[in-house]
């Protein structure tokens, strides 16, 4: 059986503004914080985990709070964030709610072989919510301010910003097991966007490649991308994978253990960060669902640096 990636996990982006993001995607985008924790490299910095009612895999949009400047756009990076939604209605719903709360969008057409609405948060991350009628049951949150129907599902599908593509292409196809299934013209630019798929494919399971040769190359700062995750169901599997990418000859962190999940980091030929993460244990390890997202958690290796962590946070 061919090893493959079901899809993204989550997303992780840069805000040097932590209280100000917790207000907007909790309230303007309506998700659930569903982990208040700290960068495990860099305590003093939050990790803020923003997701769905029951915190599934595939739904997590997640920050790093650090005193960055903005991030200067380019190429080498990942470029625009999907987060799914059910239907066009959902994506005309979205339009209003955004010119509500003073958010600027672009038009709903179709981008990408998906009809969708471009918006950008008030650090400039770049989003597209895209309708996804084959999507998966959704599971909102009750306490949310978004109406239910209208909840965002989950991730995808992730635009990256490359120079070149057979570099890229390469490790996708030969390493990830990804296959290119479609490509596309780019509306403002020359050149092509290249689709890639993994697992059963679909918007959740999409990366989209856009090859930009004269953009500069970007530089990370709020606003940016940091890494994109893909998901792997078990702990069997993701060791297959640590494996394989050995096996190919690439530079890798090894096995991480991020408590909630268990990772592998690598970067693509182009310098963006890939992470290869489990779907388990999950975000309910270490408190109840019911609660989740309620107080400061740490894995059990910071447990007992709780004092001197929090002294060194900002009050949320």
């Amino acid at each position: 059986m061919t090893l493959e990636l079901k899809g993204i996990h989550h997303l992780t982006a840069i805000t040097a503004q932590a209280a100000k993001n917790v207000q907007f995607y909790t309230q303007t985008m309506g998700m659930r914080l569903i982990k208040k924790t700290v960068n495990q490299d860099d305590t003093s910095a939050y990790h803020l985990f923003y997701g769905d009612g029951i915190a599934s895999p595939g739904a997590d949009l997640t920050f790093f709070d650090w005193p960055a400047s903005p991030e200067r756009r380019g190429t080498h990076a990942v470029n625009r964030t999907g987060l799914r939604v059910a239907t066009e209605a959902d994506l005309n719903w979205w339009k209003a709610h955004l010119v509500d709360k003073g958010v600027t969008s672009a038009n709903i057409k179709e981008r990408a072989g998906h009809l969708s609405l471009d918006f950008e948060d008030f650090e400039g991350q770049r989003f597209r919510l895209v309708a996804d009628p084959k999507s998966a049951a959704a599971h909102p949150w009750d306490r949310s301010p978004i109406p239910t129907e209208h909840q965002i599902i989950g991730l995808g599908p992730i635009t990256l910003s490359v120079p070149d593509l057979r570099r890229t292409a390469d490790v996708l196809e030969k390493v990830m097991n990804m296959r290119e299934v479609r490509s596309y013209p780019a509306r403002e630019k020359h050149g092509a966007i290249h689709v890639f798929e993994m697992g059963e494919g679909g918007a959740a399971a999409e990366l989209h490649v856009e090859v930009n040769p004269d953009l500069p190359q970007a530089r990370q700062g709020a606003g940016a991308v940091h890494h994109v995750a893909f998901r792997t169901p078990n702990k069997e599997e993701f060791d297959e994978w640590v494996r394989r990418t050995a096996g190919f000859g690439i530079r890798s962190s090894g096995e991480v253990e991020r408590f909630y999940f268990t990772s592998l980091y690598f970067r693509e030929p182009n310098g963006i960060l890939f992470e290869i993460a489990t779907d388990g244990p999950g975000f309910t390890a270490d408190e109840p669902l019911e609660t989740l997202g309620e107080r400061l958690s740490l894995p059990p290796f910071l447990e007992g640096k709780r004092a001197e962590i929090e002294a060194g946070l900002k009050p949320l």
